[in-house]
């Protein structure tokens, strides 16, 4: 057994500029990154806006080895079986009793065992169970069969992010802060071993309004018009951050963000 693992996760996964970038390029990086095990959040690989089980499969054949949602994860209505079926794609853990899928799972990589947790936040989000609480009810059952555990926290405010990071520091080997698609310069490491960033970013188009067509998005915005949307279609970038993980302590050892330009 390895005295330290190191787990790249990657952010949101923007239509099909950011597929692409990671069908070409997944593999080479988590090499580069010598990454032990690969978390991918892939809510937004489906044109923008909720993911398949077709992508999701050539996103586990790229190279990922768990991948993780958010709000949009119910937009395709063909993923709900997949969410059932498929123990390592992860809808928010949050949700009420009785939605389909889970909210966490337990992977091995090099004889260790990883917990990788999914929670959504409240504010200026919707009404969900509490994540602080069922995030730490959640840990607790984790951690009952691995100490190294990371969360997948999708949320929109950068206060109840770092909140929760502070709540679970000790607990977990860390929270990264997925939804807003903007790559944040926050990481850092909390007291008791935590290591945190409030946003990872997107794996997505760079010429674009957080994925969308730049057009679009600013006729939308200058005439407040209820426009559609849509991906705009050029070369992505992929985001995220790679974390090094005291196996024996399941304390975040570094933290660092990763940027990769795609030429697809």
């Amino acid at each position: 057994m390895p005295d330290k693992i190191t787990v790249l996760l990657l952010g949101d996964v923007f239509g099909q500029p950011g597929c692409r970038a990671l069908f070409v390029g997944l593999k080479s990086l988590a090499k580069e990154c010598r990454a032990d095990l690969v978390v991918v959040n892939g809510e937004n690989a489906a044109d923008g806006f909720g993911i398949t089980p077709e992508i999701a499969d050539r996103l586990f054949a790229s190279g990922a080895d768990v991948l993780t949602s958010g709000n949009h994860i119910w937009q395709k209505r063909e993923i709900l079986p997949f969410l059932d079926s498929q123990e390592r794609m992860l809808r928010p853990g949050n949700y009420p009793p009785g939605v389909p899928g889970h909210g966490s799972c337990i992977v091995e990589v090099k004889g260790v065992k990883v917990g990788v947790l999914n929670l959504q936040g409240r504010l200026r989000m919707g009404d969900l169970d509490c994540p602080f609480r069922v995030g730490a009810d959640m840990v607790r059952k984790l951690r009952e069969k691995a100490k190294v555990i990371v969360v997948d926290f999708h949320a929109e405010a950068p206060e109840e992010k770092e909140a929760l990071a502070f709540y679970l520091d000790g607990q977990v080997s860390s929270v990264t802060g997925t939804h807003t698609h903007v790559q944040t310069a926050d990481e850092r490491i909390y007291p008791k071993g935590t290591a945190y960033i409030s946003d990872i970013g997107m794996t997505g188009p760079v010429d674009s309004v957080i994925g969308c067509d730049m057009e679009i998005s600013l006729r939308r915005s200058a005439t407040q018009m209820p426009l559609k949307m849509e991906v705009s279609d050029t070369p992505a970038a992929i985001q995220g951050v790679k974390i090094e993980i005291d196996v024996a302590s399941g304390k975040a050892l570094s933290i660092e963000r990763v940027v990769k330009h795609s030429l697809v």
